[in-house]
């Protein structure tokens, strides 16, 4: 028997839709929005009018709070878990790209969540590429409400700061009761943070801090837990501009040039 999955691919545009069942778009931030065809997250109980601050996570939420199925996961319209390691070229069927059920469920079969190969940085630590591409008072007020809520995840905090690769994307798929689990942990973190931080003298950009905060946390929660992981290749649905990226990255490296677009 076919198991219960879901992965939510989260858009606040119209994309290509990927035509296994297993992918259920989810139009994040719809509340207020035009329509677009896709499951909304601000039915039910939500935190849609918070997309603009926690990006995709409004998604994740309504799943949590809404969403029956056994497992469920997330992907980008425009990021995807994906079979083999491949570049994005135009007019590419994305169907022979993507992960497929059967692919899925056997990877499922080998761990208890499955997360997008490790983003290596090299040459600096998470916290510290964070600090010099965004803010790094987003980490220390989040270390600190961390203390105060979950003190037993400090050390595992304290160990993926200094790390100089990481999970990231907010990618994942897990059973139901792990996400339960693990928004159960993150949201009252995101929502104190939000509390801690003046949003309304940042740009729209970067204003998007919990959704970023939230990648390194996903990888916390992971250290903490010990859950039995697979690594699964993931694929940019666009042309990655890595010039401008590798730029991007050294100026903000050597020269403090905080990020001021994504790439």
């Amino acid at each position: 028997m076919n198991k219960d999955i879901k992965i939510l691919i989260a858009a606040h545009k119209e994309f290509i839709v990927p035509k296994d069942e297993i992918y259920l778009p989810v139009h994040v931030g719809a509340e207020g929005k035009e329509e677009l065809g896709y499951q909304k997250d601000n039915i039910g109980e939500n935190i849609s009018c918070l997309n603009p601050y926690f990006c995709e996570l409004t998604g994740v939420y309504w799943a949590w709070k809404n969403l029956d199925a056994e497992y469920i996961g997330l992907d980008h319209y425009r990021r995807y878990f994906s079979t083999k390691k491949v570049k994005y070229k135009d007019g590419m069927d994305i169907n022979e790209v993507v992960l497929d059920r059967k692919r899925t469920e056997e990877y499922l079969k080998e761990a208890d969540i499955l997360v997008p190969k490790l983003r290596k940085y090299y040459i600096e630590t998470l916290y510290n590429h964070y600090a010099n591409t965004f803010d790094g008072s987003h980490l220390d007020k989040t270390r600190d409400i961390i203390s105060e809520m979950s003190p037993e995840y400090i050390k595992a905090f304290d160990k993926v700061m200094k790390q100089t690769s990481g999970h990231m994307f907010n990618m994942f798929i897990m059973k139901k009761e792990l996400l339960d689990e693990y928004c159960s942990w993150l949201f009252p973190i995101l929502f104190e943070l939000q509390n801690r931080i003046d949003v309304f003298n940042l740009t729209a950009f970067e204003a998007r801090l919990f959704g970023r905060v939230s990648e390194l946390l996903f990888n916390v929660w992971l250290e903490e837990k010990k859950y039995k992981v697979k690594e699964v290749p993931f694929f940019d649905a666009f042309e990655v501009d890595w010039l401008k990226k590798g730029g991007a990255f050294l100026k903000a490296k050597f020269f403090k040039k905080k990020y001021k677009e994504s790439f």
